[in-house]
């Protein structure tokens, strides 16, 4: 009797000791997740609650930052689309892998699935601007959700924000405080159809901002192109070709440290086409190079990055309207 008293004090205390542990292990997950915690913005009243605005809407919300300052910094994931206007100065905005210093007068545009913020240190700060979220769901079936992919800036990184000019920026507050008039209507009838079409209107001005914003920086812009054309020189100078095949965009977007859409955007304002027409037409050139020095096709095919040499012909022929053997034998005659 003694013996099984004795085996089963000590099963409940290796019980107790399983636990004990678990709970240690559940505190130090807990303590962890509290030190990198991010704002989960699924929706648009976690972001409501969050600063302290009251929500109209489960899809839409309009915030006059002055309604709620001073709020705590946060870092957070969005899941919801955002555009933020900012008329007061911060430093070190986090924003993906970067960091920002904007100043007042910046429209940040943010799409799901995107990260940014400053970590929260307790403290409150005073904030000025406005804030229109709206979740994707508010777009189903509507014209606005067939055109989200020609308003590429929601994919831009922080440091390619759009800087307003004041009449922008009145024209930017008069069609969110429009949209605020609507979300405090007590008629509801077509709401969400008026508050999609206004958030319609709210994009394509932003489009029309941006479009200035690139016009502005025409000398800035060439510069970023004879910098591409460069990195594309320097490409094949350090026979990355041959372990990563021809290049793409998204590597010369990284080496000009531009976000892809941004130095898509960029090129087609400059030159009227694609940076994949840039980087075609480069390895076009390079490819008649390789041919008039007496090296086989297969052989340019292998020095310019392509797999095969029928890639490399397929590519040729898509371009130039010739076949590398028909170029050669047009050059000889």
């Amino acid at each position: 009797m003694g013996l099984a008293v004795y085996g089963l004090l000590y099963l409940v205390a290796v019980l107790l000791s399983s636990v004990f542990w678990r709970a240690c292990v559940n505190f130090i997950m807990i303590l962890k997740f509290s030190m990198t915690k991010i704002l989960q913005v699924d929706n648009v009243v976690d972001y409501e609650r969050y600063v302290g605005h009251k929500n109209l809407h489960p899809l839409v919300s309009v915030i006059p930052f002055s309604a709620v300052t001073p709020i705590r910094h946060s870092r957070t994931k969005f899941n919801v689309y955002a555009l933020f206007l900012r008329d007061d100065r911060l430093e070190e905005l986090t924003y993906g892998m970067g960091n920002y210093n904007y100043d007042e007068g910046t429209l940040i545009a943010v799409s799901p699935g995107q990260i940014g913020g400053v970590e929260d240190n307790g403290e409150k700060f005073d904030i000025k601007g406005w804030a229109l979220l709206f979740h994707p769901d508010l777009l189903r079936g509507t014209s606005v959700e067939r055109k989200m992919d020609r308003f590429t800036y929601f994919s831009y990184h922080i440091n390619e924000a759009l800087q307003m000019t004041p009449d922008e920026r009145k024209i930017f507050i008069k069609c969110l405080e429009l949209i605020k008039e609507e979300l405090e209507n007590a008629d509801k009838l077509n709401q969400n159809t008026i508050i999609a079409s206004l958030i319609e209107v709210v994009l394509e001005y932003c489009l029309r901002f941006y479009n200035r914003q690139f016009a502005d920086r025409k000398v800035e812009n060439h510069d970023i192109l004879v910098r591409f054309e460069q990195v594309l020189k320097n490409y094949y100078r350090d026979e990355k070709q041959l372990k990563e095949g021809i290049p793409t965009v998204k590597y010369c977007a990284e080496q000009l440290f531009l976000s892809t859409n941004y130095f898509g955007d960029l090129v087609k304002k400059e030159t009227g086409n694609s940076p994949n027409h840039f980087i075609h037409n480069f390895i076009i050139d390079k490819t008649k190079s390789e041919l008039m020095s007496n090296n086989s096709v297969s052989a340019a095919a292998f020095n310019l990055g392509f797999g095969s040499q029928q890639s490399l012909s397929r590519f040729f022929k898509s371009h130039s309207g010739q076949t590398p053997l028909e170029y050669i034998k047009s050059k000889r005659r």
